[in-house]
């Protein structure tokens, strides 16, 4: 058999392997993802949304589980909220945000957030800070492995009522001693130069609103669900 003649042959062998080297790549099952992070959310009407904004999908949790999917962070939420709650304050269902944790917060979670409250006004301040820590450790023995990422409650105006301060203060100490990550929105002065994103009542975000929130907090969300010491 002559070298002239095994040419043809090779290379319609070549092309043969070459097809069905890129048939076995087209047909191969994708990568497995990476599993959904587990994430439970306390709040109340801030989270739940109003008659001012934020139902369903245009809270600030759905969109900022879409944020989050963009980045390729997967999530499963458990979202316990309701308008009118707080650490120490019914909402309008009758739970304080401890109830709310108890509901939400399952042992194989990676993040629990709690946001807020204002609502926490008319609370005693030692009242409050029991109220938070047995909120906090039982989010901690119901998911010991979970990190903790504690949001202090906005205002949607520069002048913050002392009161509000308050509570402010209580939850970073409470979230200091229970090892959580504290965020606080009265520094970083959430809606103080937007007034166009609350509502008509002046206290709830608007659609809007809940876009901004969305936006402030998915990045919070992300950095407690990178790995420690990732780069």
């Amino acid at each position: 058999m002559t070298t002239a003649y095994l040419r043809p042959v090779v290379g319609a062998l070549s092309s043969v392997l070459a097809a069905c080297l890129l048939l076995m790549y087209l047909s191969a099952p994708p990568a497995s993802a990476a599993p959904a992070a587990r994430i439970a959310v306390i709040g109340d009407s801030y989270t739940t949304g109003s008659n001012m904004g934020g139902q369903g999908a245009r809270s600030w949790t759905a969109i900022a589980w879409q944020i989050l999917a963009i980045q390729g962070l997967a999530v499963a939420p458990d979202i316990a909220a309701e308008g009118g709650a707080g650490y120490g304050v019914p909402g309008n269902h009758g739970s304080v945000f401890g109830e709310l944790t108890a509901r939400a917060v399952h042992p194989d979670d990676d993040l629990v957030v709690f946001f807020g409250s204002r609502n926490d006004q008319p609370v005693d301040p030692q009242d409050l800070t029991v109220r938070a820590h047995d909120a906090f450790a039982l989010a901690r023995k119901t998911a010991p492995h979970a990190r903790l990422l504690v949001i202090g409650p906005p205002w949607p105006t520069p002048d913050v009522p002392p009161v509000v301060l308050a509570i402010r203060d209580v939850l970073a100490a409470q979230a200091a001693a229970a090892g959580a990550t504290f965020y606080d929105p009265l520094v970083a002065r959430w809606f103080f130069d937007t007034p166009n994103l609350i509502g008509s009542d002046g206290v709830h975000p608007t659609d809007a609103g809940h876009v901004y929130l969305a936006y402030r907090i998915a990045p919070l969300i992300a950095a407690q669900l990178t790995p420690r010491g990732a780069v």
